[in-house]
């Protein structure tokens, strides 16, 4: 007769899902009131979730100094695993969150933020994100993945426009897909090591010599096209324009932040090992796809008649720019893939806020869609102080000195240089002068072109509530000031990043 197994609560160390159960306790709490009490105005529900929000980066803040003091920590029968990489990302998914959540304190027209439903949903994401990252256990990925995934493919449909639903479809199928791939390349890596904890894959394939390398190849093809359509690289970024002009547009700026620094922690854990291994295939594979995604997004964005569509070319550009840490596997590119993302995170939630601000019902007859550039013609005149705030955005996302994002640039391209990949370097480097082409498109017709007068009236119009403007200062201050605390910052992100040892 087997004897039963004791296990004590202080092995499981619940504290490690405290950051996670949070968002989850938040979701089902509002849902309970809208049970009890339905038809409450949308403002307690941005406001309970702020609440789990702030208490969410407390208990992250609570993670970050255990772990600086007892090192990496595992929970919950080891499948919780809290280090730097866990903690960076959870800060940035959360605090991302906590500027994107009150944006629903908009227009009466923007009816999804009315449904208590919608606040539920974006905290059982959050939550999705937090287990993604804060493991290495396959499984509990592949579960935060789907919870995320799910709750967001219903997000995006709640916008109820005929491009939304389209939007939420295109997303769910190419989601869909790569789930699968995710897991085809787990039982791939599992047949071959009996594990589907990353570390133990990669301690027995090292073991082993990587004798089976012909199924390892095929597993790690799945996990990249898998990752690809996370990361919406090329060839898998067909969804991405579509889906982010189907989405409003402070959802597409969330999307283009949060659910990507997920994917590459994930694909950090994954690919670190393999990149050390020597499999000259994967780095050559990652090669391409990062010069091609940044290269081929940058082409399209040129093209773009639409200010939407093309900063969402310009999110898949700015995602093949940060894959190129995974390719080069430092500790000083795996600390600039963080600061890069940051930095970011301020600069594109402001852009694609702008936009959010300039939502029109009804479109006028010349206008092809609601973000033409043609909307945006002689904005300095019509809304002087809306076309200067969105100029810094573009000229912050262009790599101009001393905004924000250039920050980021710079440390990325020392790091490659560091990491002896220079030609990816200079590639890298020409594709942020590329990329200034397109941004500086907008900037000229904001400040060079006549005003567009339609119906005795101008096309840009503006429905900014005190809480977008809250936001949008916020994020412009990010953007202005970024360089007084570059230093401090990247301080903070290599010290986590040095002790998870990557």
């Amino acid at each position: 007769m087997l004897s039963p197994i004791n296990i004590s609560m202080e092995s499981l160390n619940l504290m490690t899902l405290a950051p996670m159960l949070i968002p989850v306790v938040g979701a089902l709490l509002i849902l309970v009131i809208d049970i009890v009490k339905g038809g409450l105005h949308k403002s307690l529900y941005v406001v309970l979730s702020l609440l789990f929000l702030v208490m969410d980066f407390v208990a992250i803040a609570n993670a970050s100094g255990i772990f600086m003091t007892n090192g990496t920590t595992l929970g919950v029968f080891d499948v919780m695993l809290i280090d730097g990489l866990a903690i960076l990302a959870q800060f940035v998914i959360v605090g991302a969150s906590m500027l994107f959540i009150p944006l629903a304190m908009t227009h009466k027209r923007f009816h999804e933020f009315s449904y208590p439903e919608f606040f539920a949903l974006f905290l059982f994401m959050i939550a999705g994100f937090q287990f993604m990252v804060a493991t290495d256990n396959l499984i509990l990925v592949f579960v935060g993945l789907e919870t995320s995934s799910l709750a967001l493919y219903t997000l995006i449909a709640m916008h109820n426009r005929d491009k939304s639903f389209e939007a939420a479809v295109k997303y769910f199928t190419m989601g869909a897909l790569a789930a699968g791939f995710f897991s085809f390349g787990a039982m791939i890596f599992y047949a071959l090591t009996g594990s589907v904890e990353i570390n133990k894959i990669a301690l027995v394939l090292a073991a082993n010599g990587y004798a089976d390398i012909g199924f390892v190849l095929v597993g790690v093809a799945f996990f990249l096209a898998a990752f690809g359509f996370k990361l919406s690289l090329i060839p898998f970024h067909t969804w991405a324009p579509d889906v982010y002009e189907g989405a409003s547009a402070s959802m597409a700026g969330y999307m283009s932040i949060v659910p990507k620094i997920a994917a590459f922690v994930v694909a950090m854990r994954f690919f670190e090992f393999l990149v050390h291994s020597g499999i000259v295939w994967l780095d050559v594979v990652l090669y391409i796809v990062v010069v091609v995604t940044m290269t081929a997004s940058n082409m399209w964005a040129l093209v773009q008649t639409d200010v939407k569509r093309m900063l969402a070319y310009s999110s898949i550009s700015h995602a093949g720019f940060v894959m190129a840490a995974i390719l080069i596997g430092t500790t000083q590119a795996n600390s600039a893939l963080f600061l890069y993302w940051i930095l970011f995170s301020f600069t594109n939630l402001g852009s694609f806020s702008m936009l959010w601000m300039s939502r029109q019902k009804h479109l006028p007859d010349h206008q092809s869609s609601d973000h033409s550039y043609d909307k945006f013609a002689g904005m300095i005149k019509t809304a002087p102080v809306a076309a200067l705030i969105m100029g810094l955005f573009m000229l912050s996302l262009a790599g101009v000195p001393p905004f924000a994002l250039f920050w980021g640039k710079l440390y990325m391209i020392s790091s490659a240089v560091t990491g002896g990949y220079t030609i990816l370097a200079l590639i890298m480097a020409l594709n942020s002068a590329i990329a200034g082409y397109y941004y500086l498109k907008l900037i000229v017709y904001m400040f060079m072109k006549e005003p567009v007068v339609a119906n005795g009236g101008e096309v840009y119009v503006t429905n900014a509530t005190l809480a977008l403007k809250t936001i949008i200062g916020i994020a412009a201050m990010g953007t202005i000031f970024a360089f007084v605390a570059i230093n401090p910052l990247l301080e903070f992100i290599t010290a986590f990043v040095y002790n998870s040892g990557y």
